[in-house]
């Protein structure tokens, strides 16, 4: 009986290590830190991915429920997001940012950035400066990008 006490605790640990080791399995590892440094993380992962047309990356981090409003007023949802990319109508070559500001209000953070952008939209190229508000919620313990909004600007120096 004294050995199934010591044996219990082991194997409880070993059970929590094995699954938090297969949770950070599958290319992305929750990012650490405070929460502003989470978000900075995320936020320049959501980048590159947009850059690398990485839809793991989306299917991961974007809620369910994710909208995206682009520049020229069109909303799109996650799926379509993600179709957009893996379809080849939306193609980044590069995404630069800027700046970019960070704030977070307990288990929302919002995302405020300029940055320059160049590749295809539909087959036609499409480049420019946009500043873009991404939406981030916890829940469950995990980041979701819930909306993302995108403005064209004159220049990146405005």
């Amino acid at each position: 009986m004294k050995s199934m006490r010591i044996i219990a605790p082991v194997l409880v640990a070993v059970c929590l290590l094995v699954a938090a080791s297969a949770r950070g399995r599958g290319g992305y590892s929750k990012p650490s830190g405070n929460a502003e440094e989470q978000i900075a993380a995320l936020s320049d992962q959501f980048i590159q991915a947009f850059g690398k047309a990485d839809t793991a990356f989306m299917e991961k981090y974007f809620a369910d429920e994710f909208t995206a409003i682009h520049s020229d007023g069109k909303l799109t949802t996650k799926a379509q997001e993600i179709d957009n990319i893996k379809s080849g109508i939306l193609k980044w070559a590069s995404v630069d940012q800027h700046e970019r500001k960070i704030r977070v209000y307990r288990d929302t953070a919002v995302v405020i950035s300029l940055s320059s952008s160049n590749g295809t939209l539909s087959g036609k190229p499409s480049s420019g400066d946009f500043r873009t508000t991404q939406f981030w919620v916890k829940h469950k313990g995990d980041w979701k990008c819930v909306a993302l909004q995108s403005t064209r600007v004159a220049s990146a120096s405005q």
